[in-house]
């Protein structure tokens, strides 16, 4: 893609972000469109996070947040969405008219591919591994879609557990903690850790562990070419599984329109991220 003078440019934004396909499937789009723009990965530390993400909207550009800044991105907003006001966090930032504005478009891409996994059934139990911004997105995303559902997080850290629990409750949603020995089961298990973007990663769940909890579907929010670990061991047990490649598409759709303005051309970023998994 050519860059003229002109040129819109937007990111996506985290650290790690090498391992990101919102650039080949916003540019697909951009290109499918014909619009003058082009979608880079930049990576950023906490420290020049805010300084970057102010900088790129100052230009007229436009952003998308992923792991760790997206509790970050939503300190930054002048004018934040409902969903931002909810979550604490925020994945799409752009100029807007009060300022600089964000969205969380997480919560309904989540919801959708949760819905999709259950086939029509409506969960007892959830438990979510992680409590970063992409938790606070599944646990909205799920206690939205189905109330009274049974939430449980999951965490190596005991005071980020307590913290995230706290933040649900003055959210007015229920979610408790489940402890590393806990037998309970759970009829849908979400990852909302990083686990699994790099090679070397072990699976946020082992077999054994997948075994004792007996969830009908497992929803991975980490993507990865031919599959993440996760997925592939929820599969080989029977579990209806899907990595997170459904709620890039959803999450990114949704951005592309917040930034443009115009309808998200899905079918070709849809078929971007795909293409970019079998590469």
């Amino acid at each position: 893609m050519r860059i003229r003078a002109t040129t819109r440019l937007l990111a996506v934004v985290g650290d790690p972000v090498g391992h990101s396909l919102s650039p080949a499937m916003h540019n697909a789009a951009i290109a499918a469109l014909g619009l003058d723009a082009a979608f880079l990965a930049l990576r950023a530390s906490p420290a020049t996070f805010p300084d970057l993400a102010r900088s790129l909207v100052a230009a007229g550009g436009a952003l998308n947040v992923t792991v760790p800044h997206k509790r970050a991105a939503a300190a930054l907003l002048d004018r934040a969405g409902e969903l931002v006001r909810r979550t604490g966090a925020c994945n799409a930032v752009w100029p807007g008219v009060a300022g600089v504005t964000g969205e969380n478009t997480d919560v309904p891409a989540i919801a959708a591919e949760a819905a999709r996994l259950m086939d029509g059934q409506a969960p007892g139990r959830v438990l979510v591994l992680g409590t970063g911004g992409s938790a606070r997105a599944v646990v909205v995303a799920l206690a939205d879609a189905w109330p009274g559902v049974e939430i449980a997080v999951a965490s190596r850290d005991a005071a980020r557990a307590a913290d995230f629990v706290g933040w649900a409750t003055n959210e007015g949603i229920e979610c408790g903690v489940r402890g590393a020995g806990e037998a309970a089961t759970a009829d849908l298990v979400v990852n909302a850790t990083p686990l699994g973007l790099a090679p070397a990663d072990p699976p946020p769940l082992d077999a054994a562990a997948l075994a004792r909890l007996e969830p009908a579907a497992v929803l991975d929010l980490v993507y990865a070419r031919g599959g993440t670990r996760l997925a592939s061991l929820a599969r080989a047990a029977g579990i209806r599984a899907a990595d997170g490649r459904g709620v890039l598409v959803a999450q990114g759709a949704a951005s592309f329109e917040l930034f443009f303005d115009v309808p998200a051309p899905r079918e070709v970023m849809h078929a971007a991220v795909e293409d970019a998994l079998r590469a």
